[in-house]
């Protein structure tokens, strides 16, 4: 196969554009000089002549022509202008996966083409983007010759050993590209390229480079700078290079920017893979003391540590972080004593030695950042996202083998002796992470609809040839013979050269369907720089939940795919990456989102001031020209003016009202660019669900009904206070929580949830949307210590041993304790604490206090809402506007006020409490009903989807029955007392013809008998 590159790439060309433009003015011209034998002073001599050997750049633009052209190129590409020109530094953002590679390279032969240029450095940070710009040129090379008439260049990677190639370099008249590592020239006192050598005719190497004025092409620069004045730009400066152009979709330093594709825009313009995550979470895991290290700190002198605990809550054991000191006790701090004698040691911040000391029974565990103690078993949980993995990939190949696209899936693992290790002879033996790949590969294979995939195949010998590892090598000594042995790296060593030579430059091979090898494990040294367009699955066997690391391992896989042809192909219907991860897919978007903003500086949800600059307008001469950047201020000032954008330049609500309503105010001159406009603010608002703030009313009281003597009557007698005194059967208690133990829900293993999600990179922010795939699987633990399960529920529960032992023996459920401890702790306790509390209300009796509720209070709370859950204008009610809560008290509403009965109502506010043993309960509403026989009827009424008990939640069923206790409580002040009633819609209040007639005594003592 040869890879295809497609030469009329719209967004490439503005990229090319965009640098080659800078010099637009400069001549066809070139420097000569003479490479002389001798040095003088140290210096190389220099004598300009008209024929001479040394051939190098010419500039003859001045800085303000430069600045010029780069105005315009900033304000074409809706980029900040800038007022001066600080550097001879130019910055090309690119998103990974759109050709960034390809770009610089083709800018090379553009330059030369327009401006006679010749000589270009490529600086790369690491071994691994080395050999891809190599790799690259090798496959462009036809390509390249094809699109500028064959001119003659030549390539070379530098190397400190053959210096010879840096003097050709100085000499040739042709186009030359020397692609150099930062670590090969940055190190003065020991570097080659800063001594004199007869090989260079007894020159410095450097300084033949700085006689060329070489421009400079960075790749990934804030890799190569170490910092503003690091010994990487050190080293770019004394190469007196006559401009640099730094290419990356990660800056960290934005000198004059030219050109951005980021993020977003690769996204929405699908030049990249659409991505969606396989994530994998573990519930109902809390069965062992769980420590994860996130960070260590030291704020204002005191050091202290983040973590991650299984902390006990009243809904439950939680995954929490939590800020713990040398000396904490983490029984404590969880509330849990699966964590007892589990004691925080020393903290160290140290920067290049952080830790925190855990100590246990029994041993200590010193936990870097990102390690953990206690957690799932990691090869257990590896296993579940390799099967998973193993199922994306082959699901994708029915779907692409038969288009000619070659699917590959990517392992990025904690450590290469989880893949391969080595028996005392040096002998290569599969590691855990293989085997587990081998067994879980043959088992799905065995699926009848993967089946078709494999005809013919041997499976055991496939097996073998369809996964690999790329690991950098290290050869020793062992048993008296020299083998080759597999390490961690970085991907900046020299030992990673093989790593590269097997990985980069069988790319094409990889990518062959004639090729078994599918799925690719690597450790952390694959970074930038290795990427394969079909990559469709990436599988991140290493926690990447605490490094700053997402976009770099979804940046592998990002690059459209390719057929066997070589050629792209485009959509999201087949470029889909799956990335397969130990996070929630909620996690994953916000954290990706966080990496982008840090990374890239991309402002996600805000307008600046330069958004509208390179927005087309017609001048008075009908002349299509760029609006500009005094005239894109102008109208973003406008809208801040109009509250469209905060202080920060975020969107608002107002905006994304008036965006959705199409009420979009403008300047008058910008009305007819309304469509152009609209589209840039749609992007930055983005497509979240908001409440429309124009639609936000105060709700006020109606003094004529509040001031009124019906309401004055009403509220007397539901203004008071009471208490209550509960007594319950404990007998009856144990056999009612024996039988909610016995019919609580099933307990389950520790298991993997899996919910998939795609994952879209808007202007307004990263989204991740749910989408079919959800899965289950169980966690086999085998190593769970039983906690004293007695003691752990009476601090739940406040029952007696006595009590807890007769409930769980007679459940007939300790199997599940013995599956599950945690799970069946969390349901016993739930089970018997709700039936508690239902025994509870079962026996209470309530007593009316002194106490009662003010009608001023009405008058001290200002209530708001939205106008789509308000009825509007009232009549009858307390307030102008009934806030109502769901569809069903809506309709009570509205029939109340259509009905001629009712003489006035109101909802009754937050702060009117009932207490309950559940929690205090508010009721819905209080109700003044004028019957046809002139009688007043009073009602404190309920609202329910059903007016019958028996349909309702134990929960809601038990305090409506403490509502109506607590209201017969204090009827016996009145003999026309409000009556408490659950009603489904104001017919059922109407069936209550007068309030009871029985004497409010004789009731409250039947109450009790009951």
């Amino acid at each position: 196969m040869r890879l295809h590159f497609e030469s009329n790439l719209d967004y490439q060309l503005q990229a090319i554009e965009a640098v080659c433009d800078l010099f637009r003015g400069q001549e066809i011209c070139r420097t000569e000089f003479t490479v002389t034998q001798g040095a003088i002073d140290g210096q190389l001599a220099l004598e300009y002549q008209g024929d001479a050997l040394g051939i190098g750049n010419r500039l003859t633009l001045l800085d303000d022509e430069i600045l010029k052209n780069l105005q315009a190129v900033q304000l074409r590409n809706g980029l900040p202008i800038d007022s001066t020109l600080r550097s001879g530094d130019f910055t090309v953002e690119m998103e990974t996966g759109t050709g960034k590679t390809y770009v610089y390279l083709r800018t090379i032969f553009e330059l030369n083409k327009r401006y006679g240029f010749t000589k270009f450095v490529i600086v790369v940070p690491s071994v691994a983007i080395k050999e891809g710009v190599y790799k690259t040129l090798q496959i462009t090379e036809d390509h390249f010759k094809s699109l500028y008439a064959g001119v003659p260049f030549e390539y070379f990677i530098y190397d400190s050993a053959k210096l010879g190639q840096v003097r050709n370099f100085a000499t040739s008249p042709n186009v030359k590209i020397m692609i150099v590592t930062v670590g090969a020239i940055n190190k003065r006192d020991v570097n080659n390229l800063y001594k004199d050598s007869e090989k260079t005719g007894g020159e410095k190497p450097i300084d033949l480079i700085r006689a060329t004025r070489p421009i400079l092409i960075v790749d990934e620069p804030q890799s190569v700078d170490g910092g503003l004045k690091g010994k990487g730009k050190e080293a770019l400066e004394a190469m007196n290079p006559l401009c640099t152009l730094r290419y990356s979709a990660t800056h960290v330093h934005k000198y004059h920017m030219v050109y951005r594709l980021d993020a977003v825009d690769a996204y929405e313009r699908k030049l990249v893979k659409q991505i969606e995550v396989a994530a994998a979470t573990v519930e109902a895991g809390y069965n062992k003391p769980y420590v994860r290290l996130i960070k260590v700190q030291n704020k204002g002198n005191v050091i202290s540590a983040v973590v991650e605990l299984d902390v006990q809550t009243r809904s439950g054991v939680k995954r929490k972080e939590v800020t713990v000191y040398d000396g904490d006790d983490l029984k404590q701090t969880t509330g849990r004593n699966l964590y007892e004698n589990y004691i925080i040691g020393e903290i160290s911040v140290a920067r290049d030695n952080q830790y925190m000391e855990l100590r246990f029974p029994g041993g200590e565990e010193f936990l870097q950042p990102g390690q953990s103690y206690g957690d799932v078993d990691k090869n257990e949980l590896a296993r579940h996202m390799i099967r998973r993995t193993i199922k994306e990939h082959l699901d994708k190949e029915l779907r692409l083998r038969e288009r000619g696209i070659k699917v590959l899936s990517l392992f990025f693992i904690d450590e290469v002796a989880k893949y391969r290790k080595y028996d005392e002879d040096g002998n290569p033996i599969k590691g855990d992470y293989a085997q587990i790949f081998e067994e879980e590969f043959k088992r799905a294979v065995r699926q009848p609809k993967y089946r078709k995939l494999f005809e013919g195949e041997n499976i055991d010998l496939l097996v073998e040839r369809i996964h690999n590892g790329y690991f950098s090598i290290d050869r020793k000594r062992i048993g008296g013979k020299t083998v080759e042995l597999f390490k961690d790296t970085t991907g900046e060593s020299k030992a990673d050269e093989d790593t590269y030579n097997l990985i980069m430059r069988d790319k094409e091979k990889l990518l062959s369907l004639d090729e078994p090898l599918r799925f690719v494990f690597s450790h952390s040294a694959l970074r930038e720089g290795w990427d394969n367009p079909n990559v469709f699955q990436i599988c991140t066997l290493r926690d990447i939940r605490t490094e700053r690391e997402r976009r770099q391992t979804i940046g592998r896989g990002l690059r459209l795919c390719v057929d066997q042809s070589g050629r792209r192909v485009h959509g999201f219907d087949v470029n889909t990456l799956t990335v397969i991860a130990n996070e929630s897919y909620e996690d994953f978007a916000r954290n990706l989102q966080q990496e982008i903003e840090e990374d890239t500086g991309i402002r996600f949800g805000v307008v600046e001031k330069h958004q509208f600059a390179a927005m087309h307008v017609v001048d008075e001469q009908d002349n299509e020209q760029p609006l500009g950047a005094e005239q894109s201020e102008e109208l973003w000032r406008f809208f801040k003016d109009k509250g469209y954008l905060d202080n920060k330049d975020r969107v608002q609500d107002t905006l994304r009202v008036a965006l959705k309503n199409e009420t979009l105010e403008l300047p008058k001159e910008m009305e007819s660019y309304r469509e152009e406009i609209t589209a840039i603010l749609k992007k930055a608002a983005g497509r979240l669900e908001i409440k429309n703030a124009d639609e936000r009313r105060t709700v006020k009281l109606r003094k004529e009904v509040y001031l009124s003597e019906d309401f004055k009557a009403l509220w007397e007698r539901i203004k008071h206070k009471t208490t209550y005194r509960v007594w319950f059967d404990n007998d009856k208690l144990i056999a009612d929580c024996v039988k909610a133990v016995r019919e609580a829900p099933q307990i389950r293993e520790t298991r993997l949830e899996w919910r998939k999600a795609d994952i879209a990179i808007g202007k307004a922010g990263v989204e991740g949307k749910e989408k079919e795939g959800a899965d289950s699987a169980t966690m086999n633990e085998q190593d769970i210590e039983l906690p004293d399960l007695l003691t752990v529920l009476q601090d739940r529960t406040q029952l007696t041993r006595r009590s807890l032992l007769k409930i769980v023996m007679e459940s007939g459920r300790l199997d599940d304790f013995r599956r599950n401890p945690q799970a069946f702790i969390d349901i016993v306790a739930d089970a018997i604490n709700k039936t508690k509390q239902l025994a509870l209300v079962d026996g209470i009796k309530y007593q009316r206090l002194g106490k009662y509720y003010a009608q001023e209070l009405f008058e001290q709370e200002e209530l708001s809402g939205y106008l789509k859950n308000m009825l509007e204008n009232t009549k009858k009610s307390l307030y102008e506007h009934v806030i109502c809560e769901s569809d069903v008290e809506r309709r009570f509403a509205e029939d109340m006020e259509r009905h001629e009965a009712v003489k006035l109502y109101a909802k009754l506010p937050g702060w009117f409490k009932v207490p309950t043993p559940l929690g205090s309960y508010t009721p819905d509403w209080a109700v003044l009903v004028d019957t046809e026989e002139g009688e007043k009827l009073y009602f404190v009424v309920e609202t329910k989807g059903s007016a019958y008990k028996s349909d309702l939640r134990n929960t809601e069923r038990a305090k409506i029955n403490c509502g109506e206790k607590h209201f017969n409580a204090i009827a016996q002040i009145h003999e026309n007392h409000a009556k408490y009633i659950v009603a489904n819609k104001f017919a059922d209040v109407l069936s209550h013809k007068s309030p009871r007639t029985t004497n409010p005594k004789a009731q409250m003592h039947s109450d009790k008998s009951s």
